[in-house]
């Protein structure tokens, strides 16, 4: 009798064992199949706050929260960040390190040459931060004699200075933070980059009330997603989950709960998007 119930037992264990492996299996289909477990790496930036910033674990910003509705729709279930800095976004999806690149990465012709693009998803200009109470600074021909600051290497400053105000004071640091730092301080009179980069640093925590954006833009910025050059399939399918997160409101919140509280007005010509480029 106990041999039998031993013998009984083991097969029911057997049976559990043999369950347990098609529910393995089951698993290991999902994590790479399009069932919602598929794994996907995606560009960001770490530290532009309102568009893409790293803070501990949490990643937060409009790049972000756009990457993830599409991650969603494109059906993957685990979304990894990667640093993305400007200079090595090229590199970064021609090596096959990230699938897709959300990190204010404006759509140009060079660009082009080297990877694909979907979108735009957003459109921003170059435009100025200055304090609160500043009535002086009203655009960039407003800033003859002005202290302008803008990260080190960039042509934002530059711009202003050979296209708007000739006697322009140019200060360079190495971050945007340390503009704005020497901005609230009096050290300088105005920052200069995107107008959404700068919104975001307007709607931290620590800045409310202190800054404003001047809200005359001087350039048009379109973000694409960068993709593999010739990836028109993964593409298609990023305008498409664009165009549902602007028609179903969603791509409206995402702007309202990282930029709206910094007063950044954006043309509502382009934004949000009407139409997408073809994917080529």
């Amino acid at each position: 009798m106990r041999q039998r119930i031993i013998a009984a037992l083991g097969i029911a264990g057997l049976a559990a064992t043999g369950l347990a492996a098609c529910g393995d299996d089951s698993g290991s289909d999902s994590a790479s199949g399009s069932s919602g477990g598929e794994k996907v790496t995606i560009g960001i930036k770490f530290d532009q706050p309102g568009i893409g910033l790293k803070e501990g674990a949490n990643y937060t910003g409009m790049d972000v929260d756009v990457a993830n509705y599409v991650a969603k729709e494109l059906g993957y279930g685990d979304v990894t960040f990667k640093e993305s800095p400007s200079a090595q976004r090229e590199t970064l999806l021609q090596n096959g390190q990230v699938k897709m690149i959300f990190a204010s990465y404006s759509i140009t012709d060079a660009r082009k040459e080297k990877v694909s693009f979907a979108g735009p998803y957003l459109t921003a200009g170059q435009d100025l931060l200055v304090k609160a109470d500043n009535t002086d600074i009203t655009g960039p021909e407003t800033l003859n004699g002005k202290k302008l600051c803008s990260v080190t290497g960039s042509t934002s400053a530059q711009k202003v200075k050979d296209k708007f105000a000739k006697t322009v004071q140019l200060q360079e640091y190495d971050t945007y933070s340390k503009c704005v730092e020497a901005l609230g301080a009096g050290a300088i009179d105005a920052v200069t980059t995107d107008n959404t980069i700068l919104a975001g640093y307007a709607s931290q925590e620590a800045n409310k009330g202190k800054f404003k954006v001047v809200g005359k833009t001087f350039s048009t910025e379109r973000y694409g997603v960068g993709l593999k050059k010739g990836d028109t399939e993964t593409c298609t399918k990023v305008n498409d989950a664009l165009k549902k997160m602007v028609d179903s409101g969603e791509w409206q919140k995402a702007f309202d709960k990282n930029l709206g509280s910094s007063g950044l007005k954006l043309d509502p010509a382009t934004n949000p998007p009407k139409t997408f480029d073809a994917c080529a």
